[in-house]
């Protein structure tokens, strides 16, 4: 099993920021706030399913599984607390949570499936996260003009997240999940999760008034569709969760250890699960 720490992050995300908080681009921001949006009600999603998990499985595997489960949810619960505060200062600003009210009624409505496909929902929507997280740690250009606060909240997070990449791709596995419904729920959740993001991103463009400005989507296409944008770049990573071979652990961690080995000053450990 996986050894997770749960961190607490020392920095201050109770003093207000620029609305164009990463290097004064329109885009960047939008898209970032449109990301942490989505995490509060998402992070308790991915929380509640794999705790269920965890509780319809056999007595030993449970056991075997015990510290990683506690450590996830406490990693993922922590990103839960920060993004909220995050979020509480975009919303000052004027801009609207949608997506968080679009996730809470899929997942309402999708409440009746049984914890199987929960976690195939948390699996895939981690593998997108794993992919962001690599993708982010390596380009830290992206936050070459941000505060050093907020460029650091983002890089925990996404080390973090590559660090729990295999928790809940295992939790479904030893709960007998199969790979037709990873591979539809996958499928499913690239839709919802990039169309639900990039709806948010309009939105907030929107109400920053850049909408409308050409040099928005000149930024936009660099960051997501260039052929070292996030999307466009990493459209392999995103086939391989669909080999019937695939497992988390086959995507490199190296940029998420490093980041946490170099940055300890970043956080204190609350506990290690091993």
């Amino acid at each position: 099993m996986s050894e997770l720490a749960v961190r607490k992050l020392l920095v201050d995300l109770t003093t207000p920021f620029e609305k164009r908080w990463c290097g004064g681009d329109a885009f960047k921001s939008a898209f970032f706030n449109a990301l942490s949006m989505s995490f509060p009600v998402g992070e308790q999603f991915f929380i509640d399913s794999v705790r269920e998990g965890a509780k319809q499985m056999d007595d030993a595997i449970r056991e075997k599984f015990a510290e990683e489960v506690k450590g996830f949810i406490g990693q993922e619960a922590t990103h839960r607390r920060i993004h909220a505060l995050f979020n509480g200062h975009i919303e000052l600003q004027g801009f609207a949570n949608i997506i968080a009210e679009r996730s809470a009624k899929r997942i309402k409505a999708n409440a009746h499936q049984n914890v199987r496909q929960q976690l195939a929902a948390t699996a895939a929507t981690e593998h997108f996260t794993d992919i962001f997280a690599d993708w982010l740690l390596s380009h830290s250009e992206i936050f070459e003009s941000t505060e050093p606060r907020l460029r650091t909240m983002w890089q925990w997070h996404a080390a973090e997240e590559a660090e729990h990449r295999c928790t809940a791709f295992d939790v479904y596995k030893a709960l007998g999940g199969n790979e037709e419904w990873r591979i539809r729920i996958f499928h499913y959740v690239t839709v919802t999760f990039i169309g639900d993001v990039m709806l948010q991103t309009m939105h907030n463009l929107w109400r920053d008034g850049s909408f409308f400005k050409l040099s928005t989507w000149k930024s936009g296409y660099q960051l997501l569709l260039s052929k070292d944008g996030l999307f466009r770049s990493n459209i392999g990573h995103w086939k391989a969760y669909k080999k019937a071979d695939f497992h988390p652990a086959q995507q490199s961690d190296v940029l998420s250890q490093q980041w946490l080995q170099n940055n300890t000053s970043a956080y204190s450990l609350v506990g290690r699960n091993a």
